[in-house]
């Protein structure tokens, strides 16, 4: 580091003394301690003084203040401070500031009036406020360093805490610098775009600007008036939330920056106030002015002390510019806030550090706008509002979680983790109880309950908004149902084998249409669940049987149509093929490949069980007829299917999407196919599912179409017969 001389200047020796004996106690200190980025940590408080010094001009106890209170923060056991001789203000500063370095967003809650009075609670000396948003500048220009929880955090208390203050403190330069980099952090898409903007823009400004002054300069000169122009350009952040607000581009919004005359004259309120009204004629004389958008701020200044003549005009090109008249005075009030009277050019006001101290404390002690400030009607923007359509909410820990606008309790369950949703029974939104539902705002702490016997409801999926939570709920209530189908199926199977009785495709679909049931899953899961009973099953199967005229006869004629005998046996999914020379054996087909009508086919001979049908395809084939050439059997499918189901396996990975599982069923559903089986693991290493199904079909071409179409979601990345 320089000499404590080089580095403050304007410091008498005293000042010096006392900045030098402070320094290097928090040199001693924190000897040993560096930052995120590896540097020693005595960087942190050279860059808060150096900020303290030169862009607000605080004098030599806040500087003082700012080491000893890096030093002390860092002290193993306590720090001892009762040794230390710097006077009461220095040492009411330093504990003010400990006290605030305590405070913890899980604290606070970032509840940003709350987090304001319990920093007025423990500001004693006001300063120490300004000494926090010096402090949050530093941090915000070496953002970068910090991991990215970290990061968040810091721009969310920033957005929240200390740009809403340092614009009520009237420290513009502080604000508009934070803001630009909570913005380029937040937003970086839209801020590289109006940044870009502005640079390709510059040369056009600066035109105008020339364009602007060359009728006025002649006029200013005759009347002694010297001046410097300079053009304010709006921040990146403030030109977004106008972009959003009138719903316009970049070009259309007309106030990007505007012309400030600053006036060189002596310090009296009279001849200022004369100077820029004389100013503000011949620019009105010139140019046509809006009246409604005229700011008298030089007759009644801001509670923040900010002086100065707004007014737009439009120049002969038809273009808008917003103009800004103030006195050189004014335009240093306006930069660095009542602050740059505390220590300007070595000389410390008294009278106005009084005036300076009760602003800062009112304007503490009262919202920004709120009933309590006779201005609020003067200020030109309002407390600043994230851009983004986020909340930001903590764990009970502390530990940061962004989650979408509107998201619930359950959400924020589901985002901690999936098991946890699946149990969410309620939550704690900063202590205080609450139902699963209950929206979310930045700043909450949230902490889950959760009960061993909760499962997921259709319901939940009426108010999550995040795609995890939505995904996994969709999840679980199609696993639920299809285990609720398997045990339907199951039941009612074992009931119509006591009865010697069987549901055949087309009696089912019957039942299906009577019961309106879309697909077979859900008249198996009413058969599982209960809502249908079995026995009401068995009724309906015997009034469709008798529905059919002649049904016996027309079953016996299908038989001989077949060519094969009748005391043929199959499965209820099996369609009678022709087989040579194999006339009234058992056949089935083979679960290792799941033939489909269609299909190139095989038969093979067991000992026990008939004929097994198997695709040429099959994983088995080789081998079979290497090893068993006498036992392997042509066979060839009829001219028509006889019955409407074949069942066959898929298996599918797919991206972890929200609505994959639902666009495969209705995919499925919407050709002649059911789904019988579906099994899906999650890959959270992969973000995949992995899924299993069964199905069954008509025919392979039947079973291609479906193939094809699932092929061709986005989702799915590989899709194969099994």
């Amino acid at each position: 580091m320089d000499s404590i001389e080089k580095l403050f200047p304007r410091f008498d020796e005293n000042g010096i003394t006392l900045v030098r004996e402070a320094y290097s106690i928090a040199e001693e200190a924190l000897k040993d301690r560096v930052r995120s980025n590896g540097h020693p940590f005595i960087e942190h408080p050279d860059g808060v003084a150096k900020i303290a010094y030169d862009e607000i001009g605080l004098p030599a106890e806040c500087i003082a203040a700012v080491y000893l209170h890096e030093a002390s923060r860092f002290c193993e056991g306590g720090c001892d401070m009762s040794g230390w001789q710097f006077g009461q203000d220095v040492m009411t500063m330093v504990d003010g500031l400990n006290k605030i370095s305590t405070i913890k967003p899980k604290d606070t809650r970032l509840e940003a009036e709350n987090y304001k009075k319990l920093i007025v609670s423990y500001s004693k000396d006001p300063r120490v406020t300004v000494l926090k948003i010096a402090d949050r500048l530093e941090v915000m220009r070496s953002l970068d360093m910090f991991p990215k929880l970290s990061r968040e955090r810091k721009i969310l208390e920033t957005m929240m805490l200390y740009i809403p203050l340092a614009h009520q403190l009237g420290l513009y330069n502080i604000k508009s610098e934070m803001e630009d980099i909570y913005f380029r952090h937040a937003e970086p898409e839209q801020y590289r775009a109006i940044t870009n903007k502005l640079k390709s823009t510059e040369g056009d400004r600066q035109k105008l600007m020339v364009q602007f002054i060359e009728p006025l300069k002649q006029k200013l000169l005759d009347e002694g008036i010297h001046y410097k122009l300079k053009i304010r350009t709006k921040t990146a952040l403030s030109i977004y939330k106008k972009m959003q607000k009138q719903k316009v581009p970049f070009e259309g919004v007309f106030d990007v920056f505007a012309i400030r005359f600053i006036i060189d004259c002596e310090e009296d309120r009279e001849t200022e106030h004369a100077l820029c009204w004389k100013v503000f004629s011949y620019v009105t004389e010139e140019y046509e002015s809006d009246t409604k958008r005229l700011r008298d701020w030089i007759s009644n200044p801001k509670p923040n002390g900010y002086e100065s003549l707004h007014i737009t005009v439009k120049n002969k090109e038809g273009s808008f510019l917003e103009v800004q008249i103030r006195t050189k005075r004014m335009d240093d009030m306006a930069e660095n806030g009542l602050a740059s009277h505390w220590s300007y050019k070595g000389i410390r006001h008294e009278a106005t550090l009084d005036k300076w101290l009760t602003a800062v404390r009112r304007a503490l002690e009262h919202p920004l706008g709120s009933e309590g400030d006779p201005m609020a009607s003067y200020y030109e923007e309002d407390v600043l509002a994230l851009p983004s359509k986020e909340v930001f909410v903590f764990t009970p820990s502390g530990e940061l979680r962004k989650l979408p606008e509107n998201a619930t309790v359950l959400d924020f369950a589901f985002d901690i983790h999936s098991n946890l949703g699946i149990k969410c029974t309620g939550g704690k939104i900063n202590g205080k109880a609450v139902p699963i539902k209950e929206k979310l705002k930045t700043g909450d702490v949230v902490e889950i309950m959760s009960g061993k016997n909760q499962k997921p409801s259709a319901d939940w999926l009426n108010f999550v908004v995040t795609t995890k939570a939505r995904t996994k709920i969709r999840q679980k209530l199609s696993e639920a149902e299809f285990q609720k189908a398997a045990d339907g199926k199951e039941l009612l199977s074992r009931r119509l084998k006591n009865w010697k009785m069987e549901l055949d495709d087309e009696t089912l679909a019957i039942i299906m249409k009577k019961l309106q049931h879309k697909n077979v899953n859900a008249f198996y899961a009413a058969v599982g669940d209960g809502e249908i009973d079995v026995a009401d099953v068995k009724a309906w199967i015997i009034e469709a049987k008798n529905s059919e005229p002649g049904a016996s006869d027309v079953q016996e004629q299908e038989k001989k149509t077949r060519g094969v005998s009748s005391n043929a046996k199959g499965g209820d999914d099996i369609l009678v093929i022709d087989a040579k020379n194999v006339r009234g054996m058992d056949y089935k087909m083979a679960r290792c490949c799941n033939p489909v009508f269609g299909d190139d086919v095989f038969g093979f001979v067991t000992r026990t069980e008939g004929i097994k049908i198997h695709r040429m395809s099959c994983p088995n084939a080789a081998r079979l007829m290497e090893a068993y050439p006498y036992r392997i059997q042509k066979v060839k499918w009829s001219e028509t299917p006889s019955s409407g189901n074949f069942q066959t396996g898929l298996r599918l990975t797919a991206a972890h999407e929200p609505s994959v599982i639902n666009e495969i069923m209705d995919i499925v559903n919407t050709f002649r196919a059911s789904i019988r089986q579906f099994n899906v693991n999650e890959n959270e290493r992969q973000g995949t599912y992995e899924i299993s199904m069964k199905i069954a079909v008509p025919s392979n071409l039947e079973l291609d179409k479906v193939i094809s179409q699932i092929r061709n979601l986005k989702s799915i990345i590989k899709i194969a017969r099994t």
